[in-house]
């Protein structure tokens, strides 16, 4: 099992899908549900960013990549975003990196597409499986502020995102990587020292809870 270090960022769970003529596209906004989590570490307003984000680059990459058999997913943190899934070949994966990259409020995109069949349902329902295991796994770990960290599941690889210190990053890592099935571990962290970490705390604490507006049908 492999293990990357990569510090970058993205987040977790609302799926919109389109589909175009013959050839499969589906492109998914996945968030963490339309209830902003008060715990989260970032602060109501970004949590609503990073939702918006997601949609926003979405429907701009279903518009652009039409009429390709692709599947891609969007993920973002703290305005940068993170693209998984399967594309058919490298001139559509570097257009979809360039869609998400101009679009608004993006700052950074990782782009981890990559060319191969879109993957089924079956292989889909595994991952989602995965990430699951993975979750129970950070919740029974007391060093790991498991509500910091998104996880993005995709072809059996875990991609971790958050706001954590560099102990976390480290633990985190360490407990996805040995959950059976998992094939490869990202870390996509924001690595920040205790006193940052306890600063952004605290002003997303004292923001109030907000709910974001549900997604165009």
């Amino acid at each position: 099992m492999k293990l990357i270090d990569r510090q970058l960022l993205g987040a977790l769970s609302l799926t919109i899908a389109a589909l175009s003529g013959c050839a499969p596209l589906v492109i998914g906004a996945v968030a963490a549900g339309t209830a902003i989590v008060a715990t989260d570490r970032r602060s109501t307003g970004t949590q609503l960013d990073d939702k918006t984000i997601q949609v926003r680059v979405a429907n701009e990459l279903k518009d652009a990549l039409r009429g390709n058999d692709i599947h891609i997913n969007v993920n973002s943190f703290e305005r940068r975003v993170l693209l998984t899934g399967e594309v058919n070949s490298e001139e559509v994966k570097a257009r979809a990196g360039l869609v998400a990259s101009g679009s608004k409020e993006v700052r950074i995109v990782n782009n981890e597409l990559v060319v191969a069949k879109p993957s089924t349902f079956s292989e889909r329902t595994e991952d989602n499986t995965l990430g699951a295991r993975v979750r129970a796994a950070f919740v029974n770990t007391r060093e790991i502020a498991f509500n910091s960290i998104d996880i993005v599941t995709d072809r059996r690889t875990i991609y971790l995102m958050g706001a954590v210190t560099q102990k976390e990053a480290d633990v985190a890592a360490h407990v996805a990587s040995r959950v059976p099935g998992v094939k490869q571990v990202v870390k996509l962290f924001d690595v920040a020292s205790v006193e940052e970490i306890n600063r952004g705390r605290a002003a997303a604490a004292s923001a109030p809870v907000t709910t974001a507006p549900a997604p165009a049908r």
